[in-house]
């Protein structure tokens, strides 16, 4: 802006001055001709008294420099010249000045000469004797005075375009700094210049509105950028070549990312042709969708554009951790198959018997054996349906309501119940600790005590021994349940709470159960968000803590 007020200042002082000369140069010059024309008249006037006077001879001594005089008789002829001899000048019967001057007495002209550098003015006046006397003067035109007078119009040139670079200099900056030290972050309050008001004005209030939407558009980002922070799902925004706009922790874990990849090509991070694809097709607008198992996890990436107005402007990847939906249905499909098997095993084992009694081939003596054997398996099959409905249960969390259970109370009710079943296996119970009171379902805390000992009865050696402890420690209620049986091996110790798992299924039958008791006190732990410690060594003994 400087520079244009400059310019603008510096031309017109330019064009100001080159008028200024032209138009003083054109005054002057006609002042000038104006002036001499009247003193050719005056000088004629009276050199024309003298010779009216005097005569001709009066030319004999005259000498004159500046002035020329000529005489010419009413033909026309030059009689006498103060410059050139008579003789040698041509006929002035057709000069303009002659005639006008034999007509009326008076006569005057201008003409150039032929290279246009001189103009001569002519005065002419009637003598008493009937003769002309003509004055003249030769001057320069203004053209040739121009020419002339070129160094020292350069110099005032140079010298006024100086003058007038340092004076616009000045001028602009005094015109600009105001305008440079405007406030524009409250353009209300600018009194500068008065004509700038309206512009100012309306600055303020674009400036207003533009914070209030700069304001707003933090506040959604802020939002936005909690939310995606905070989502488990992993989010990545690419741009329309396919760079990193932006990833959430939850992405950065997936793709194992550790520093900020703002502005990288997501291909370097993710170098998998699954990947490539999903992400090239999103980005000419097509919808990918893909799993793929990552880090011991199932994942479903999801690879969507992002259009305004029909125009792709990027693309986005959505991942979701389907690890437990996916363990979910593997598991239920593993349920429905032990579930049938479990449930056929029994009920073949009764109908063999059943037909083996209808046809009558069991002799009478082994008919009580055989009565039993269906009434042992029926008891089984009602005892899996049973842990079935209690995990089907605790899997919706339909538990019954809650109240104050004795952990200690419970447990001796338990032990109470398998005397009979331990005192088969000379396996010796024995209850240590205190009384604890916890908020929880009666029924299920029986059942996670009630398993825990059987199962430690069951597994124990002849002669073992069970020991169960109730104890309080940090603020926790404990139950301890400690055998001295076959142990587990190290490698089956991370599945025993699965549902039908068995660590030696050829002896499942010796020792009974449904093979859902551990599976039903994970969940009754977990009903009641406690944790299951587990410590064995094989042919040593197994020790599980149930904290609450």
């Amino acid at each position: 802006m400087t520079k244009k007020i400059f310019h603008s200042i510096l031309s017109v002082a330019l064009v100001v001055l080159f008028a200024s000369i032209s138009i003083a140069t054109g005054f002057l010059y006609e002042y000038y001709n104006a002036t001499q024309v009247k003193r050719l008249t005056e000088e004629l006037d009276l050199v024309a008294d003298t010779v009216n006077e005097v005569g001709v001879e009066y030319f004999e001594n005259f000498d004159s420099t500046v002035f020329r005089f000529t005489v010419v008789d009413p033909d026309g002829v030059v009689l006498y010249d103060t410059k050139v001899n008579a003789s040698e000048m041509e006929n002035h019967a057709d000069r303009e000045e002659i005639v006008e001057a034999f007509a009326e007495g008076k006569g005057s002209s201008a003409r150039y000469s032929i290279t246009l550098t001189e103009k001569t003015f002519y005065e002419a006046a009637l003598l008493e004797n009937g003769n002309v006397l003509r004055i003249s003067v030769s001057r320069l035109t203004v053209g040739a005075l121009i020419i002339g007078m070129l160094p020292a119009i350069f110099a005032i040139i140079f010298i006024a375009a100086a003058f007038a670079g340092v004076l616009s200099h000045t001028m602009a900056k005094k015109v600009t700094e105001p305008l440079m030290q405007l406030d524009l972050e409250n353009p209300a309050e600018n009194s500068t210049y008065e004509e700038l008001t309206p512009i100012l004005t309306k600055l303020h209030k674009q400036h207003k509105q533009i914070s209030e939407q700069m304001a707003a558009l933090r506040r959604s980002f802020d939002e936005f950028e909690q939310i995606v922070s905070s989502m488990n799902e992993g989010l990545v925004l690419l741009d329309e070549h396919g760079m990193v706009i932006s990833m959430n922790a939850a992405a950065k874990k997936i793709f194992a990312v550790s520093r900020e990849i703002k502005g990288r090509d997501f291909l370097l991070v993710d170098r998998t042709s699954k990947m490539s694809r999903a992400v090239w097709s999103a980005l000419e607008g097509e919808h990918s969708e893909y799993t793929e198992e990552r880090n011991g996890c199932e994942y479903q990436f999801t690879v969507n554009s992002i259009k305004s107005d029909g125009k792709v402007l990027g693309a986005v990847i959505l991942v979701f951790d389907i690890s437990d939906r996916t363990f979910a249905e593997r598991n239920r499909r593993e349920f429905t198959a032990n579930v049938t098997h479990e449930l056929k095993t029994p009920l073949q084992s009764i109908i063999g018997s059943a037909e083996l009694l209808e046809s009558g081939l069991v002799k009478p003596e082994d008919t009580g054996r055989f009565l039993g054997n269906i009434k042992n398996e029926a008891t089984r099959l009602v005892s899996l349906i049973n842990d079935i409905i209690r995990l089907s249960q605790l899997d919706e969390d339909r538990g019954p309501a809650t109240e104050s259970v004795d952990l200690y109370e419970v447990a001796n009710e338990v032990l109470t119940e398998l005397e009979i079943p331990a005192s088969k296996k000379l396996v010796e119970l024995s209850l240590e600790g205190e009384s604890c009171v916890i908020n929880g379902v009666r029924r299920y805390i029986y059942e996670i005590i009630y398993n825990l000992c059987d199962n430690a009865i069951r597994y124990n050696k002849d002669g073992g021994k069970v020991a169960v402890t109730v104890s309080k420690a940090e603020g926790n209620a404990v139950i301890t349940v400690k055998d001295t049986g076959i142990g587990i091996p190290a490698e089956h110790q991370g599945r025993i709470f699965e549902r039908f798992y068995r660590v030696d299924k050829s002896h499942s039958k010796e020792t009974g159960g449904t093979g859902l008791g551990l599976s039903i006190v994970k969940h009754a732990v977990a009903y009641h968000k406690g944790k299951i410690q587990l410590y064995s060594t094989e042919g040593v003994g197994t020790e599980i803590k149930v904290i609450f």
